[in-house]
């Protein structure tokens, strides 16, 4: 039988450099073993880091799974990175958990990073050289351009100056879904805001644009002017971008609906309070999840109960070459009593 390999010390950590493997007792040998994952030139992985798992199981959300493995290689790279650098580009939005999916048209994306297949997006700010490695994109800017936090241990261009660079590689409406996700304020299992979650502001957002020799300046202004606080996904941005570009009227995003009485009936995605008309965008988790279907169905009725007619839109309404989502929304609100 083969000899299982020896275990290493725990206080190496899930990655970790061979100098330091070298300097707590293991050998050589060991660190040329099969079973640990060598993503970068001095670094080493323990058995569970050297394959990432698929990122498609039906039990676990994809965006989460995207990050999670972000993370995991950028510790692993984290261990042999200049002090002076940091994590950029579409990385960071992984880290950040911050959504890959609809900035190129792909309907899922993410794969690239997760699996290894991607590079890794590293800045330095000027003069400093951008690093050089396999597996690496090195990226050149200034602090005023590319501002640092720390997150999750690890040295990331700050949500907003990540949304603003990006702007070299993405289209307005590109810049749009990202940045409705970056300002989103997240809600908890009970339905309460979570401000201190927010990314970033929409006046964050305009500093970024707005700083000194940033690039590709007149198309982030552009984007601004569509971002808003409420949409949750990028098939609720590409919902309102369509009603908007269709004349149909503004509607609030992401609204507490209460009766008469004051009780809380749920929380819209999109309401028109004059015309009493509600707009839920039914991402696939409304139909995978039973107990999420079943919460929409109860939410659905006392909405209609209280008077409010309810306009439920998939994927297939909002996207593709002839979306009928605003033609649908657009019969239900004239029924209701608008005119354009």
């Amino acid at each position: 039988m083969p000899v299982p390999p020896a275990p290493l010390p725990s206080d190496l950590g899930d990655a970790f450099t061979c100098a330091a493997a070298l300097d707590a007792g293991v050998s050589r040998r060991r660190l040329r073993a099969r079973d640990l994952g060598a993503p970068h030139r001095g670094v080493r992985t323990r058995p569970a880091e050297a394959g990432l798992p698929g990122i498609r199981e039906a039990d676990a959300d994809h965006r989460d799974r995207v990050r999670a493995a972000a993370l995991r290689r950028a510790r692993a790279y984290a261990a042999v990175m200049r002090p002076h650098c940091f994590f950029t580009g579409r990385f960071a939005l992984a880290l950040h958990g911050l959504p890959l999916e609809r900035l190129d048209g792909e309907e899922l994306a993410g794969e690239g990073i997760a699996g290894g297949d991607a590079p890794i997006d590293v800045g330095a700010h000027l003069p400093a050289r951008s690093p050089r490695a396999r597996g690496v994109r090195g990226i050149r800017t200034t602090p005023a351009l590319a501002p640092v936090r720390v997150h999750a241990g690890l040295r990331i261009s700050s949500p907003a100056a990540t949304w603003a660079l990006l702007a070299r590689e993405l289209d307005v409406p590109a810049l749009v879904r990202l940045g409705d996700a970056v300002v989103h304020v997240p809600r908890d299992d009970r339905g309460r805001r979570q401000p201190g979650l927010q990314l970033a502001t929409p006046a964050q957002l305009r500093r970024a644009a707005e700083a000194p020799q940033r690039r590709h300046r007149t198309k982030l202004l552009g984007a601004l002017e569509h971002i808003r606080v409420g949409s949750a996904s990028p098939l609720e941005t590409d919902w309102r971008l369509g009603a908007v570009g269709a004349g149909l009227p503004a509607f609030e995003l992401d609204v507490e609906v209460h009766d008469a009485t004051g009780r809380l009936l749920g929380i819209a995605d999109a309401l028109h309070r004059r015309h009493r008309t509600i707009v839920e965008v039914e991402g696939d988790h409304h139909r995978t999840s039973r107990a999420q279907w079943s919460r929409d169905i109860e939410k659905h009725a006392a909405y209609v109960a209280d008077g409010w007619e309810v306009v439920r839109l998939t994927g297939a309404h909002i996207r593709g070459h002839a979306p009928r989502a605003p033609e649908i929304l657009r019969a239900v609100l004239l029924r209701r009593g608008w005119r354009p």
